[in-house]
């Protein structure tokens, strides 16, 4: 789950860590008197579920309020493109207005999954304020990993080892430290899987700041945060996301033709890679789960139906615990609603698997058959294609 930066920046003050004085605003009339309280000169940012914002345009040093008016009537209602929005861009709905500050240094910090180890690491570049991906494969030794035992925690000796790489000393570093064990700290009592600082600056004063914030929560955690669902920006999510969202289904909006609609998640990839081998263009990841009812199914086959560049539609489901008869009970329920003319290839097996082709069969829908993942993934490709 995302949240926007000016969200962020909260959630870390109140952890101690030190951010810029700013307002988040949702009109014009907001931004100019919060420029003005600001004292004319401030920075105004888009707020989007996504990086490179400055890059594209979205974030303006003014120096009036007039000014930081003027880049909120560009800024708002503008769709933002930057490389982690995709050629369609995102809506700016809400900027954060903050004071502009003297920058002497920038360093990049974050606490994030290692996926390889299970464990948080921190990672941390005396480079900040660029796309630490690019200088990791670049300069990798300008870049300190710090995997984080999960039985200790981060320690203060490691922070202070972090923090004299980065070129800290003396009280810098000290209150360097203090940060990143405050970092650690929000990251596990809010189940982050990101807690990012980028730039974290020493301001011309010598204080130590973060300029800008990203903070990802673990959706497996949600239960335990019921406040989160309070932060959550919908515009910045497809429609047909937040839909699978209230149906507790796996679901991605992607960016070509052919709906998938598969029961776990590793047959679902496996799917995917099998259409993209085979010249497709897969339209959205979507795990069903394991005992799906036969509403839940047919919200699955409606949010897929519901995409206007899906024609043409691949099911491919393994009746273990999941019912094949369950499966085909669900589409026909959604396609009926809908009047579903889109052609259909289903690959099924295990569960009562005959009577879901018979079902199937007797409908009204323009399904094919298949008992064999690659024949199944050549004929809808070929379908669609042609």
């Amino acid at each position: 789950m995302n949240i926007h930066e000016y969200q962020a920046k909260e959630i870390l003050r109140s952890y101690g860590i030190p951010i810029p004085r700013g307002r988040a605003a949702f009109t014009e009339a907001q931004v100019e008197r919060a420029a003005r309280e600001m004292g004319g000169r401030c920075v105004v940012k888009a707020q989007i579920y996504a990086g490179g914002r400055g890059k594209a345009g979205g974030v303006r040093l003014t120096g009036s309020a007039d000014e930081a008016l003027q880049a909120a009537k560009e800024l708002f209602g503008r769709r933002l493109v930057t490389p982690q929005t995709g050629p369609e861009g995102l809506v700016v709905r809400r900027l954060l207005v903050e004071e502009a500050v003297e920058i002497a240094r920038e360093f990049y910090l974050s606490i994030t999954l290692d996926r390889q180890s299970s464990r948080y690491c921190m990672i941390a570049s005396a480079e900040g304020g660029m796309e630490i991906e690019a200088l990791a494969e670049k300069s990798p030794e300008k870049i300190h990993i710090v995997t984080i035992d999960p039985l200790v925690g981060l320690r203060p000796y490691q922070a202070r080892k972090t923090a004299l790489s980065l070129g800290m000393t003396g009280k810098l570093c000290e209150e360097c430290v203090t940060l990143m064990m405050n970092l650690y700290r929000c990251c596990l009592e809010k189940d982050c899987s990101l807690v990012e600082v980028n730039p974290l600056v020493v301001t011309g004063s010598d204080w130590l700041m973060a300029m800008d914030a990203k903070i990802n929560f673990d959706d497996n955690a949600l239960f335990r945060h019921p406040e989160y669902q309070e932060m959550t920006d919908f515009s910045q999510i497809d429609p047909l996301e937040i839909t699978a969202g209230e149906f507790d289904l796996s679901y991605i909006k992607l960016k070509g033709n052919i709906g998938c609609m598969v029961n776990g998640a590793g047959l679902a990839m496996a799917t995917l890679d099998m259409l993209s081998e085979y010249g497709g263009s897969p339209a959205n990841f979507l795990d069903v789960g394991g005992g799906a009812a036969k509403d839940r199914v047919a919200a699955a086959f409606k949010i897929i139906l519901g995409d206007p560049d899906v024609k043409g539609v691949f099911v491919n489901i393994f009746g273990g615990i999941m019912r094949c008869d369950v499966i085909a009970e669900g589409i026909i329920a959604a396609a009926s609603e809908v009047d579903c003319a889109l052609p259909i290839v289903v690959r099924m097996d295990g569960t009562l698997v005959d009577e879901g082709k018979r079902l199937l069969l007797e409908s009204t829908l323009n399904v094919l058959f298949t008992h064999d993942l690659a024949e199944g993934v050549e004929n809808i490709v070929r379908m669609v294609q042609g």
